[in-house]
């Protein structure tokens, strides 16, 4: 397959199948005799994967340890799961310095009355520091 018939089947577009290629993380493909990309089913699959590990919030570092795990005949499946739970932290701690984020950001809000004078608690608290 084509690498935009690729793009389209994994769910991604042309520039992030070139973007993934140039990081190393999808090889690059055998070429026909008219210098044309032909992916293959394997290809397919991998992307997929990438794809699917970014949508769950992996960095790319992470991918690429995640395949560096793939594409060993040795790996085990502890060695992923220890991976996931690392993850599954550091999620967990973004979502709770989401949380304070979005508390701060409603008392900010809770200072302001609203009015139509041109006096804000908020555009106050954001410029604090400049001087």
């Amino acid at each position: 397959m084509r690498r935009g018939e690729l793009a389209q089947q994994s769910g991604c577009n042309i520039e992030t199948v070139r973007f993934y290629e140039k990081q190393g993380l999808l090889p690059a493909p055998p070429r026909t005799a008219g210098g044309h990309r032909e992916y293959a089913l394997e290809h397919l699959k991998r992307l997929t994967f990438i794809r699917r590990s970014r949508e769950l919030g992996f960095r790319l570092d992470q991918v690429r340890d995640l395949l560096a795990l793939v594409d060993r005949s040795d790996w085990t499946c502890a060695e992923v799961r220890a991976m996931t739970l690392e993850h599954a932290a550091d999620v967990r701690r973004k979502v709770a310095d989401l949380q304070k984020l979005a508390q701060i950001l409603e008392d900010m809000a809770a200072q302001c009355e609203g009015g139509a004078v041109p006096v804000c608690p908020v555009i106050e608290a954001l410029s604090q520091g400049l001087q």
